[in-house]
């Protein structure tokens, strides 16, 4: 596919999500560059189809949109730490994002978004699930947004690294994982519209609420933002990419296809403190 075809950007529902053809994102020209970035921040997240990109290509793409960084507990490839293989198969004891959530949210500089390419896929099942959270933030009452804006919430790594360890018989040599305390609702640095920022997986606690009271408005907001109408769910294709703005959306993967294999690579962008 030549540098200059002509992009389609093709909104996938009205709330989240785009799918982008006429484009090949191992050659991409400067403003083919610029219209899939404004794509991103539009939507979400956006979709490819269709696309044979090596490694190197993977790479040369993400770091367009800033500086890759590894993951604080699985592995990368050979001689690319910063690139996380995706794998499940029958011996599989658990996959990677089986829970709404936001990526590596734990950090003091959560990703800006990650990129993810499978090569191999199930003949059905294996989908993912996004949704928005800036849809998710507005949909609340404004008597709740008025009491969590700006409220902080400590989020950590270590009990769900440790558990993923544990499942899959790996030892983390009692490595440190990242822990931070970010706000609720965060400001996205380019739109700048407030998202909903608390996840499951890592969010531990409310600052300042007793612990009951924060149990019990998380699990409220937990349930809240897995609602359908802020969703999209995306049926893979094999060598068919996806890339999330990690600031403003969750994703959920479906473990529906065992004992199928399920197989790609994920790059991940550094953000910046959440404000």
């Amino acid at each position: 596919m030549p540098p200059s075809s002509p992009i389609s950007i093709r909104p996938v529902t009205p709330v989240v999500g785009a799918e982008i053809r006429g484009v090949d994102l191992a050659t991409l020209t400067d403003d083919q560059f610029r219209q899939i970035h404004d794509a991103l921040m539009a939507h979400g997240v956006i979709f490819f189809r269709d696309q044979a990109l090596p490694i190197d290509r993977h790479k040369a793409f993400g770091a367009r949109f800033g500086e890759l960084v590894a993951h604080p507990n699985d592995p990368g490839v050979d001689g690319h730490p910063e690139v996380m293989p995706i794998h499940a198969d029958r011996n599989s004891r658990r996959v990677a994002g089986e829970r709404w959530h936001s990526d590596v949210s734990c950090d003091p500089r959560p990703p800006m978004g990650s990129i993810l390419r499978l090569h191999t896929v199930p003949d059905t099942g294996g989908d993912t699930l996004f949704a928005n959270m800036y849809a998710a933030w507005e949909a609340l009452s404004d008597r709740l947004r008025a009491l969590l804006d700006g409220l902080t919430a400590v989020h950590d790594g270590a009990p769900y690294y440790r558990e993923t360890n544990r499942l899959i018989g790996r030892d983390d040599g009692g490595r440190s994982y990242p822990t931070a305390e970010h706000p609720i609702a965060r400001t996205h640095p380019v739109t700048g519209r407030k998202a909903l920022f608390v996840n499951s997986m890592f969010t531990q606690c409310i600052v300042g609420l007793p612990p009951a009271e924060s149990r019990a408005i998380l699990a409220f907001l937990y349930e809240h933002l897995a609602r359908p109408d802020f969703q999209f769910r995306f049926r893979w294709r094999a060598n068919s990419v996806a890339m999330w703005d990690n600031r403003c959306t969750q994703h959920h993967a479906i473990w529906d296809y065992w004992p199928a294999t399920r197989s790609g690579y994920r790059v991940t962008i550094r953000g910046e403190r959440p404000v």
